[in-house]
């Protein structure tokens, strides 16, 4: 309360106009009140100079008897008249002198002719005049009457009465004024106080509550008693808190439930692979998520509220922009990262509003999908090239032999053997191919379980060991000093030692040396094959294990290779969960290392 501006606003106005208006009041009185004092006391003092008149003869003011004597019959006349009436008694000739006085001795008393009643009495017939008597010594308040006509005034009678009883009373009169305004003026700034207080006390109750609520508690109820404005005003401030609060519980469910759906949209979107950016009319980026950031060539630092052509320049991209704010529906496009090589899909759409308020754009990495498409053509044109090669020869062989070389018994059987030997090749490329589909469509199917190496080393060194001996190559097995057992499949696993001893028997000259070697390093089993054949060339051993990829076709061909061995190689252990890689050197030989996951004793 006392901190309020309004309410001393309100109380130092009302004391202000309180205090000035019993000051006015008791200055109209005091002076309303002296002058009718004034104008009592003069018409007292006309009527005993009129009563004066009556009763002193005024032969006085005619007569031609001697100065002296006159003041000699009149002198005691009037003083006894002055103390009967109690007032100071003058008679005036005409010329100013001073005849008889009743408190004084009018042979000492100066000329009044000068005096401001006398003059005005002898204009107006009667004057009236209030100063210091010079005779007495105290104020006077003087009363003249002319005797005789304005054109030959005979005298004057002049009737003084002291001023200091009546001064006297004025000031009781005042003093008692002054008290009275301000008791009264007390009680009027009590009553100004309690009304200022009465009035802004709600308006400061009202006030609190309103910060309250702007800090955040929108809990409030205010009790105010009065039943006027205030009042009514109280009670739509209370129905206002309640609906206030209402709605901002609500507020917060809905804020909670979005944002609830943001950071759950937030999470889809962030774990998307596709990037997604939203972008306004004025071209700048509101929401970029994480995939977006590549698929842009966006920079690490912050994207969003940035220009998108500020951050990553692809004109196809603007162009893409430009399109959907026009209101034109952009096809599928797509684009490379500079940077990166990366080839983006991008599919644009617009928000809503007319024209746009701006576009969301999908991005798509489609990278490794056209890497795969041109893989499908590739292998598609390599298969059908595997493929058209021996059914070519059949054909040729057949149709030479239907033309009349079945009856020459010098070549009839060697073609016919031609003939065996590309249908033998076309059956491993088609058992190769199965196999290869097999593995790639059922990768998930398979149950691993544990397979002893040493057992699946055996076997097929059993297998090849003929051939290799035809070729005098020696197949050596070097096993590990303790049992070492992987997680596979036995099939894929004898299927894998199959293609790489198959491979190096071949690629062996004779005399040379195929040594099979497995050992166990942490968690991984080691699995090696080492030939001393001709080797890989450096730039080509990226690329072995790729479908139909051949260093030396010609050679492959003649060795009946299908160019899928070390590609189903490369499949089966990728679904044992291990790696392969290939060391070599040209003239000296090549080894396969297999890492596969060992099962912990």
């Amino acid at each position: 309360m006392w901190s309020s501006r309004l309410f001393w606003r309100l109380f130092l106005t009302y004391a202000a106009l309180t205090v000035v208006a019993a000051i006015v009041f008791v200055v109209i009185f005091l002076r309303w009140q002296r002058d009718a004092v004034k104008s009592e006391v003069r018409q007292r003092m006309r009527d005993e100079a009129a009563v004066l008149l009556h009763v002193a003869d005024p032969s006085w003011a005619a007569s031609d008897a001697p100065l002296e004597e006159l003041r000699a019959t009149w002198q005691p006349k009037l003083e006894a008249l002055g103390r009967e009436v109690g007032t100071r008694l003058t008679l005036v000739l005409a010329d100013g002198t001073v005849l008889a006085d009743s408190a004084a001795d009018a042979r000492r008393l100066e000329n009044h002719r000068d005096r401001p009643e006398i003059a005005e009495a002898a204009e107006l017939g009667v004057g009236f005049s209030m100063r210091g008597s010079r005779s007495v010594g105290e104020p006077f308040e003087y009363c003249a009457v002319r005797v005789g006509s304005r054109e030959s005034p005979r005298g004057f009678v002049r009737v003084a009465l002291p001023w200091t009883p009546f001064e006297s009373r004025l000031q009781a009169t005042a003093q008692l004024v002054w008290i009275t305004a301000a008791v009264v003026l007390v009680c009027t700034l009590g009553l100004a106080y309690w009304l200022a207080w009465r009035l802004v006390h709600p308006l400061e109750t009202l006030t609190a509550a309103a910060q309250a609520i702007a800090a955040g508690d929108f809990v409030q109820k205010v009790s105010v008693t009065n039943r006027d404005e205030i009042g009514a005003l109280a009670g739509a401030f209370n129905a206002m808190s309640r609906e206030l609060s209402r709605r901002w519980e609500q507020l917060q469910a809905s804020r909670r439930e979005r944002d609830e759906n943001s950071e759950l949209m937030e999470t889809v979107l962030g774990s998307m692979r596709e990037g997604v950016v939203v972008i306004d009319a004025q071209q700048r980026i509101l929401y970029a998520n994480a995939a977006a950031g590549p698929l842009l060539d966006l920079p690490t630092i912050q994207a969003v509220g940035r220009s998108l052509f500020e951050v990553a320049r692809h004109p196809r991209v603007q162009k893409v922009f430009e399109d959907v704010l026009a209101g034109r529906v952009p096809e599928r496009v797509e684009y490379e990262v500079p940077r990166t090589s990366a080839i983006v899909a991008l599919i644009a759409s617009s928000l809503p509003g007319q024209p746009p308020a701006g576009a969301v754009l999908v991005l798509q990495n489609v990278t490794e999908l056209r890497r795969l498409e041109n893989l499908r053509r590739e292998f598609v044109s390599n298969v059908s090239h595997e493929l058209k090669t021996p059914l070519t020869t059949i054909q040729a062989y057949t149709e030479t032999l239907l033309d009349g070389a079945i009856d020459d018994a010098n070549h009839n059987r060697e073609f016919l053997q031609r003939i065996d030997e590309q249908a033998e090749r076309l059956h491993r490329l088609i058992l190769d191919l199965l196999s290869l589909a097999r593995i790639e469509s059922a990768e998930d199917a398979f149950e691993l379980s544990p397979v002893p190496i040493a057992d699946a080393v055996r076997l097929c060194l059993e297998e090849h060991q003929a051939v290799a001996s035809a070729k005098g190559i020696s197949l050596v097995a070097q096993p590990s000093p303790e049992q070492v057992i992987v997680w596979g499949d036995d099939e894929g696993l004898r299927t894998v030692l199959d293609n790489l001893i198959d491979n190096a028997i071949k690629y062996t000259p004779s005399g040379g040396r195929v040594v099979v070697r497995w050992h166990i390093d942490g968690r991984r089993a080691v699995l090696e094959v080492e030939d001393t054949g001709i080797g890989i060339p450096q730039q080509h051993q990226s690329r072995i294990f790729e479908r139909f990829f051949r260093v030396d076709k010609a050679r492959s061909r003649e060795l009946g290779g299908t160019g899928l061995g070390l590609s189903i190689v490369k499949h089966w252990v990728q679904v044992f969960g291990g790696s392969v890689e290939v060391r070599s050197e040209l003239g000296r030989g090549s080894t396969f290392t297999l890492r596969l996951p060992a099962v912990s004793h």
